[in-house]
């Protein structure tokens, strides 16, 4: 094989993962001709087209589809090893990707985003703010952060938050135009902010407890949405009753912006995990992450010490 080639090998698994060359150069902070030439070259030097390319999309042919099949284990086994000649000497270096939902960066992300960046300045992290539920290895994302239930069981999973409460909340001038709800079935004759779930486009509906038994309540409302930080911003401005985690309304429960309603009808919910595939973990720049994200779970634990938090797969 040409070596001069070895140069474009990661141009060519970038156009797949980014689905366009554009957004490849982009990432790569190349030129769109350099990575439209490096594939071309590659392309040349197989004597195959890898991409089939169109005004509106980028996809692989056949041929490009097994050629980057084995591409992308074997980029990956040459980076875990440079990480781990750098691990050695200390340094933790690269680019670190992370696909996480907005919810996280408040709660879990940026706590963790400033221990990190801190203790390792050559280090960048990228934050891909996701509400569905993307395959982060065909993304090419380093880890992912989710829902304990919604974790995969074939990736490692690291706790990152407590358990999460679930708070339904609305303005003060709401509640003094519509009234307060005394029971859940007066849901049905309130403005309720609902979601819709991005992945399957499925209307949720509320999770709920009633006289301690769970009970799921398809809510009305004028409104749906896919981001819960829109949904509280809607329930700041008298919109309607919002069903949010307890950590995103905390500071506006105190100072009385937000009020809480029926709050013995909220359900616990298993809290937020960083994930990833068993081998990743042997990256340094993960493993990195991982430390600093023991770190601020323990300390977000009531009465807690500076004991790290056990790896674990969430059931």
């Amino acid at each position: 094989m040409d070596r001069s080639l070895l140069a474009h090998l990661p141009v060519v698994l970038e156009v797949h993962r980014r689905q366009g060359f554009a957004a490849a150069a982009n990432a790569l902070g190349l030129s769109a001709s350099a990575v439209s030439h490096a594939v071309q070259a590659v392309e040349r030097a197989l004597g195959e087209p890898l991409f089939t390319r169109t005004t509106r999309s980028v996809r692989l042919t056949a041929s490009g589809e097994v050629f980057v099949a084995a591409l992308g284990p074997a980029l990956d086994e040459i980076t875990e090893a440079v990480d781990h000649v750098g691990a050695q000497r200390g340094r933790v270096a690269g680019v670190l990707r992370l696909n996480v939902p907005r919810i996280a960066l408040p709660i879990a992300i940026t706590p963790m985003l400033r221990l990190l960046t801190a203790r390792h300045p050559e280090l960048i992290v990228e934050i891909a703010t996701d509400e569905g539920l993307a395959d982060i290895v065909a993304a090419g994302f380093d880890a992912g952060v989710r829902l304990g239930h919604t974790v995969a069981q074939d990736m490692v999973a690291v706790r990152l938050t407590p358990p999460l409460r679930i708070a339904l909340v609305a303005s003060p001038a709401y509640l003094q135009a519509h009234g307060e709800p005394a029971t859940i079935a007066d849901l049905a004759r309130h403005r309720c902010i609902g979601y819709r779930f991005v992945s399957s486009g499925a209307v949720y509906d509320w999770d709920l407890k009633e006289h301690g038994k769970p009970v799921s309540v398809a809510v009305p409302g004028p409104v749906r949405v896919t981001d819960s930080l829109y949904a509280k911003e809607l329930a700041l401005l008298g919109e309607g009753i919002a069903y949010l985690f307890e950590p995103l309304v905390h500071d506006e429960l105190r100072a009385g912006t937000l009020r809480q309603v029926l709050p013995r009808a909220g359900v616990e919910e298993p809290g937020l995990f960083l994930y990833f595939p068993q081998r990743a973990g042997q990256q340094a720049k993960l493993r990195a992450l991982i430390e600093v994200a023991r770190e601020v779970e323990a300390a977000s634990r009531p009465g807690a010490t500076a004991a790290r938090a056990p790896v674990r797969t969430p059931r």
